[in-house]
């Protein structure tokens, strides 16, 4: 009879490194997606802060959502087009140049005398643009670069990466916002983009497995978003983060946060509170693979993060407001986990740029309305209003999502004939797995 040791309670728990000691492609994705990733969050905090600044209006603030949102709908769509024809490493270093050149123009525009507020508008325009066309081709990679049975652990360690730059980056913001102003903030993003495009250039070519079938745009696109909506259990998915996210996203009224309970030292930390409950996700995520109801798991979340959000209205102080997002945090990181495993293990790799630019618009679509939802229900109620109902709506429509989608709600990963083909295709060698 073959013994095997037990596994120790820790190691069922802590984070799986694997993906980083095996993959150098890998390990080129984490460290150039920290670094820009980093950046970006400085520049996250400094456009809403200079806004305020310059105008004091909920409703200014709310705009910068509107402002991304048409350029990050019509660019990702086509972006996940291009992900699909194109190599992916070169549409990423591409994209990583452009933000460079935009994070320019806004460190230009904050040293005038009067900086203005639409060129603010407009850079975040184009940034959202860039985004939809960079996005799916950097989310696309990873199935090609990691083995089947690791992508959970590559989507662990991706989850940590990203929250290690969102508590760093809004913490050096605010920071750098009291000391030097915005100027100061954008250059910092600037030269963030340098170092991770160097960094991107090390990867290897991504070019389509297949030759592509020759499709014009329009109807190559059109084709991805039948086969999305195929598949009701990811589209499921979307539709419970779309709902949690436009109901419950609270990060345009930090600023106003800080300011209604006499905090401005704690704006950054607003900022940063929901990725210490992310990292703390990431941190602890190695019993995730033990767990196949993937859908069950991302609705479990996003209910669990309306009612966190929702709370924040009837916080007593800072501090529980701090720690009720880092519950938020938590939870949200939990419905991204699983909501990017489903799609890396069950999406096949001539849609898989497609599908990266649909899901892309899922998860940033939901923040760009939640920003207009929560500045508007803020300036029409009041603060601790606009939070309070956003959570109870979030909880409302998370469920009413979960009705509407029941393959969502019955996907296991060990049974579904989508991820049973995934993983054959990837024993069979086509994937670029180092």
């Amino acid at each position: 009879m073959r013994h095997t040791l037990p596994v120790a309670p820790e190691r069922r728990i802590r984070i799986d490194l694997t993906p980083l000691r095996t993959s150098p492609q890998f390990r080129l994705l984490f460290i150039g997606g920290f670094v820009t990733y980093l950046g970006s969050m400085i520049t996250y905090v400094a456009l809403p802060f200079q806004v305020a600044e310059l105008t004091g209006s909920f409703v200014a603030v709310g705009l910068i959502g509107v402002a991304e949102l048409v350029p990050l709908v019509l660019f990702g769509l086509y972006g996940g087009s291009l992900a699909d024809r194109l190599d992916k490493r070169r549409l990423v270093i591409l994209g990583e140049i452009a933000s460079f050149a935009l994070a320019a123009v806004l460190v230009l525009n904050s040293l005038l005398p009067e900086p203005h507020l639409a060129v603010i508008y407009v850079v975040a325009m184009l940034f959202a643009a860039v985004d939809g066309l960079q996005r799916p081709s950097l989310d696309a990679i990873l199935p090609r670069v990691v083995p089947h049975d690791e992508l959970s652990a590559a989507g662990a360690l991706n989850s940590l990466r990203g929250n290690l730059s969102a508590i760093a980056g809004p913490a050096i913001g605010g920071l750098v916002l009291a000391a030097s102003g915005p100027a100061a903030a954008y250059a910092i993003d600037a030269m963030t983009f340098v170092i991770s495009a160097s960094v991107l250039w090390r990867l290897r070519p991504v070019p389509p497995l297949a030759a592509q079938v020759a499709e014009r745009s329009l109807r190559h696109i059109v084709s991805g978003m039948k086969y999305a909506w195929s598949r009701k259990d990811i589209m499921g998915t979307y539709a419970v983060d779309l709902a949690a996210m436009t109901f419950a996203f609270p990060f345009a009224l930090f600023p106003f946060i800080a300011e209604d309970f006499a905090a401005p030292w704690a704006l950054g930390l607003l900022y940063s509170a929901g990725f210490v409950g992310g990292m703390a996700f990431g941190l602890t995520s190695g019993w995730t693979p033990r767990i196949r109801h993937h859908g069950r798991a991302v609705a479990f979340a996003a209910l669990c993060w309306g009612a966190a959000i929702g709370l924040t209205g009837i916080a007593p102080s800072i501090w529980w407001v701090l720690g009720l997002l880092a519950i938020a945090g938590y939870f949200d990181m939990l419905s991204g986990h699983f909501r990017q495993l489903m799609w890396n293990q069950s999406i096949p790799d001539d849609v898989r740029g497609r599908m990266a630019g649909i899901e892309m618009l899922s998860y940033s679509i939901g923040p760009l309305l939640g920003q207009i939802r929560s500045t508007t229900a803020a300036q029409l109620t009041s603060l601790r209003m606009s939070l309070a109902s956003g959570g109870v709506l979030c909880v409302a429509a998370v469920t009413v999502a979960c009705i509407a989608f029941p393959a969502m709600w019955r996907y296991d990963a060990t049974t579904d004939a989508h991820v049973q083909r995934q993983r054959r295709d990837g024993a069979d060698g086509t994937s670029e797995v180092d």
